[in-house]
């Protein structure tokens, strides 16, 4: 009885769970055709919606393509109406060209068919010439026949006898002419030329430019003088034998003096006297290496010039060697007038008298400031050419003008003058040179004096440098000592004062010193 409660019960309970299942399955299946119809519908609503947005989007494009098309069918008919009008307009011309040539034509025809007359009568009238030209011939002769038969002489007789009273009373009119010209010119000539020249001096305000042979180079105290003599004279005998210059170190308070009678030598000491004095360090080695620096700063200075001096007179397409050849003419002096101030007056006397006469002012001071290029000396110059002849031939050799040329070799008449502007170069010169104050002879001589005395020395082998100091009354010659040893510097300085004394002349006597120094030079690395 128990056991079939159990089984009873057992089977009660599968019964409940199998209809659970069917129940729920039921439901499921109920759900998932819910969510089916839903799907359905969503998606007919999505495809009418779709449909719907396509016949308004179908709409829109038919609708801007209608618009589109009526725009470029306005847009070609504006097209049509413009070629058209050009067409009409094009056609118009042609017809009024037409009517143009038409008309042309006519008035061509009608001055052919004149020319043509006007042709017969012209041809009808050089005919009829042609028969009096005859005619006039035919008498002519016949009157010429009859003149011959009546004077005695031939046609060709009667006409050289007439050229020749015409030549004879031409010649005697023209003689007549240039003697009056000429009685004129005389007159007023002496005077015109001097109006020239007052006029040309008193345009240039011009300083007296006079050269020294010392320079005074001024110190703060005197206690610097011990420095630059050094220990035993060995500063200043290196500053000597660097330069060539003589120094003077003597009671005067705060003052060295330089003597030298070359003004580059001199200006290379004091220049670097002063950068020695300022830096403090003053010995032998520095001195030649600051000598040294000095030159190099002097031969850029002197470029500096040359330029300067060609850009103030407005010079222009000088030579780079002609303009380094007017900057050292600032360290030359002529009888004692400094050689550039001279060449600079020379250049504006020159410019001022060209255009008083009418000739290219340009020209004329170029002429007038390479004038003097030949006495700036050279290591290539011959000593026996005048220095005229050497300018002229050092402008030839850089390209300068012909009238230049020969401006610069007349001006002290060693050349035929072929040019105008010769003479005007000539003439400013002596103005220039003429000035009272303006030159030294005395102190000329002295400067060629002294570079004689070096250029004696120079002659012999093995001399290094050599310089006249003591205003010419000694001769320092520093010597090779490869190719000199010290029984040649005995007798190359007995062999120097014997050539002085053969070929010179000179007031006193000249002391002639020989310095011969060795060197043994090594570096550590």
């Amino acid at each position: 009885m128990d056991q079939n409660i159990i089984f009873i019960g057992a089977g009660a309970a599968v019964l409940g769970l199998i209809l659970g299942f069917i129940i729920s399955k039921i439901r499921e299946k109920n759900n998932a055709s819910q969510i089916t119809r839903n799907a359905k519908r969503s998606a007919n609503d999505i495809i009418s919606k779709a449909k719907s947005e396509g016949e308004n989007i179908k709409k829109d494009k038919i609708f801007q393509a209608k618009e589109r098309f009526f725009e470029l069918k306005s847009e070609h008919e504006k097209v049509i109406l413009s070629r058209d009008k050009k067409m009409a307009e094009a056609e118009k011309r042609t017809r009024d060209k037409e009517s143009q040539v038409s008309t042309e034509l006519s008035k061509n025809k009608k001055l052919n068919h004149e020319l043509e007359v006007k042709k017969k009568d012209y041809d009808q009238r050089i005919s009829v010439i042609e028969k009096r030209q005859e005619e006039l011939d035919k008498m002519h002769k016949s009157q010429v026949q009859q003149l011959e038969v009546i004077s005695g002489l031939s046609a060709d007789e009667a006409k050289s006898q007439l050229v020749e009273s015409l030549k004879a009373e031409a010649k005697n009119d023209v003689m007549a002419y240039v003697q009056d010209k000429m009685e004129e010119a005389k007159l007023t000539a002496d005077q015109d030329a001097k109006k020239i020249i007052i006029n040309t001096i008193q345009r240039i305000g011009t300083e007296e430019a006079i050269d020294n042979c010392v320079s005074v180079f001024n110190i703060e105290s005197d206690d610097m003088k011990g420095r630059i003599i050094g220990r035993e004279g060995r500063n200043i005998r290196a500053l000597e034998a660097a330069t060539g210059v003589e120094i003077i170190v003597d009671d005067t308070p705060e003052a060295i003096i330089l003597s030298c009678f070359d003004s580059v030598r001199r200006e290379i000491a004091r220049l670097s006297l002063h950068k020695l004095v300022t830096d403090g360090r003053i010995h032998p080695a520095r001195i030649e290496e600051i000598v040294r620096k000095t030159e190099k700063q002097i031969n850029r200075e002197i470029i500096e010039v040359g330029k300067r001096t060609v850009i103030d007179l407005g010079i222009h397409g000088l030579h780079p060697e002609l303009i380094k050849t007017v900057g050292r003419m600032k360290y030359r002096s002529s009888y004692g007038q400094n050689l550039l101030q001279h060449s600079r007056e020379v250049a504006k006397l020159c410019g001022i008298m060209a255009a008083e006469l009418g000739i290219n002012s340009k020209l004329a001071k170029r002429a007038g400031l390479l004038h003097d290029i030949g006495k700036v000396p050279d290591s290539e110059v011959d000593v026996e050419t005048p220095h005229a002849i050497l300018g002229m031939q050092w402008a030839e050799k850089y390209g300068e003008n012909e009238e230049v040329c020969n401006a610069i070799g007349a001006h002290h008449d060693e050349i035929e003058m072929k040019f105008l502007l010769s003479p005007i170069v000539q003439v400013c010169d002596a103005i220039s040179g003429a000035r009272p104050g303006a030159r030294r002879q005395v102190l000329d001589s002295y400067i060629q004096r002294l570079k004689d005395l070096e250029q004696i020395a120079f002659n012999f082998n093995g001399v290094q440098k050599a310089y006249a100091i003591q205003a010419g009354r000694e001769l320092r010659v520093i010597v090779e000592s490869e190719k000199v040893d010290d029984d040649n510097a005995s007798r190359l300085s007995f062999e120097i004062s014997q050539k002085i004394q053969t070929d010179m002349t000179y007031p006193g006597q000249v002391k002639v010193t020989v310095i011969r120094e060795t060197r043994a030079v090594n570096i550590a690395k």
